[in-house]
């Protein structure tokens, strides 16, 4: 696929700071290789970047512009997945070692292991996986492909031994279930959560620290994201997901994030308004969250 032109994230309000001096470095990903539905996510970080543009600097409460934000240029994504994975996970590490917070606008929900694969050489003690997505991504393999966007979770909990949290999961295959209750992995499907109509304490008492939030944007219900190669009806609302994400990373360190899976439409506004806004309220909820 070839790089789209894009304007810098909140070009519109904000000068484009440089690698050293923000702390958000934004990575767009457009990678589209294993999409089983519907097309399209290879043009969804130039969409989120363009979406952009509307933002305000002040989100409410802060304005996390303050903390400066580097836009990269786009990952080249030709070629093999693997190779596409190594790009990523050294753009990622070079980010962590220099201090800085990865943010990667995917794409198809694969970019997450190229990050993650950074993430567990980066850091020693454990790492927590906070996903955002309709789907468990725990197949074992998916249309003949491990590095399917089905398998991106099964990657990071067998392979790179990361604990994981699921949020909002509604579509999930008899294998993904038995392997979730096997491994007790931590979740609030969205049946749960519309049935206790309040999130309570979503992580177990000894989930790590340390954690990274992958944010399918399949997960938030179609009302708010239409654009996306599988929306699933019943998920969590706006506030709803923005609450339990507070939550999540309170007291806690979050090392990176993505928001992945944004197919756009040109019809469709909202939903690529909708990812951009999602992109800045979690770097608002990460700025309130620094000591």
């Amino acid at each position: 696929m070839g790089c789209p032109a894009a304007p810098d994230f909140l070009a519109s309000e904000i000068q484009n700071r440089s690698f050293a001096d923000a702390f958000f470095h934004i990575i767009p990903v457009p990678l589209e290789q294993s999409v089983s539905y519907g097309p399209g996510t290879h043009d969804g970080p130039r969409a989120i970047l363009e979406a952009s543009q509307q933002l305000e600097t002040w989100d409410g409460e802060s304005d996390p512009s303050e903390l400066g934000i580097h836009t990269a240029d786009f990952i080249d994504c030709s070629g093999p997945v693997e190779r596409v994975l190594q790009l990523l996970e050294k753009q990622t590490a070079r980010t962590l070692a220099a201090g800085k917070m990865p943010v990667l606008l995917g794409g198809e929900h694969t970019v997450t292991l190229g990050a993650l694969q950074a993430v567990s050489s980066f850091v020693e003690e454990p790492v927590g996986l906070f996903q955002l997505d309709a789907h468990a991504d725990l197949r074992e393999s998916y249309e003949g492909s491990r590095y399917s966007h089905a398998c991106v979770a099964r990657r990071a909990h067998a392979d790179l031994h990361m604990v994981l949290c699921q949020f909002g999961v509604r579509a999930l295959c008899r294998e993904e279930a038995r392997y979730r209750n096997e491994h007790g992995i931590a979740h609030l499907d969205a049946k749960q959560m519309h049935r206790l109509k309040t999130a309570g304490e979503i992580l177990p008492p000894d989930f790590p620290d340390r954690i990274y939030l992958t944010l399918d944007l399949d997960g938030l219900d179609p009302s708010i994201v239409r654009s996306t190669g599988t929306p699933v009806p019943g998920g969590p609302g706006w506030h709803d997901t923005l609450a339990v994400i507070e939550q999540v990373i309170k007291n806690r360190t979050v090392i990176g994030f993505d928001v992945v899976e944004l197919a756009p439409r040109q019809e469709d506004h909202a939903s690529s308004f909708a990812a951009a806004l999602l992109v800045y309220s979690v770097m608002g909820l990460i700025q309130r969250n620094r000591p």
